[in-house]
């Protein structure tokens, strides 16, 4: 993980249900298997989530930074724009 942060497990999710749902791909939040990273749409509509309000409430300011950090560099990879709102 980047520079030793951690994103903690949520009570409020079944992290096999984003194995199960999505397949063994990279993910911006890889502990609970949220925000899966695999595809441009993937990462448009992870970038989309992140930024709702209810969304990003269930994790800690510096785990929404680290999830933001992690669907940047996908969306530099999938070669697409994304801009925080």
């Amino acid at each position: 993980m980047s520079q030793g942060k951690k994103i903690k497990p949520r009570e409020d999710v079944n992290p096999q249900e984003g194995i199960h749902k999505y397949g063994d791909v990279e993910f911006a939040d890889p502990v609970n298997h949220k925000y899966p990273l695999d595809t441009p749409q993937h990462v448009q509509a992870a970038h989309r989530y992140i930024n709702q309000q209810d969304n990003a409430a269930k994790y800690s300011a510096s785990e929404v930074k680290l999830i933001k950090e992690r669907i940047a560099q996908a969306a530099s990879k999938h070669g697409i724009q994304i801009h925080e709102d």
